[in-house]
């Protein structure tokens, strides 16, 4: 008896969205996973994927947090008030959580950046990363490693 196949995921389970370009452009380190606060059917949206977290960011204002840019698609088959699909939503964290937050971000070249959103028991959580934005030098020195370790790969395969 062979391996059973890993199950796959059923069209009606919530989709993991991750942000991708935010791990070649920023050296992340450190991440938090905080909830977000959602209006009406933006819980719907994020539950199909309807998430671009391309151009998101995070902020600490008045001792609270904050993701701004993060663009929810409206969901089709929601009646009532549409709520804009670039506003800013809160994020809550610990008030420890955010100060900490809040001190280290001030730091020279750190930003706190959205990596990824899920659902975790039923909620939507995102995963907040404390970032250094890397240089264009240091982006292609990770492309090269890249490359070298998908060589040495590719020569083990083929003994």
């Amino acid at each position: 008896m062979g391996k059973k196949p890993a199950p796959k995921a059923s069209p009606d389970s919530p989709r993991s969205i991750e942000n991708r370009r935010a791990r070649y452009d920023y050296e992340v380190l450190d991440t938090w996973e905080a909830g977000m606060v959602l209006e009406g059917a933006e819980v719907k949206s994020v539950w199909l994927g309807r998430v671009n977290l391309v151009d998101a960011h995070c902020r600490i204002e008045a001792r609270e947090a904050w993701i701004d840019e993060l663009d929810i698609e409206p969901y089709s088959h929601a009646s009532g008030r549409q709520t804009p699909r670039r506003r800013s939503r809160k994020l809550l964290l610990h008030r420890k959580e955010i100060d900490l937050l809040d001190k280290k971000a001030k730091e020279k070249g750190l930003a706190l950046i959205p990596l990824k959103i899920y659902f975790s028991k039923g909620k939507v959580k995102v995963l907040i990363g404390l970032a250094r934005g890397r240089k264009q030098f240091d982006k292609r020195r990770q492309i090269a490693e890249k490359e070298k370790r998908l060589e040495i790969e590719r020569a083990r395969g083929e003994r």
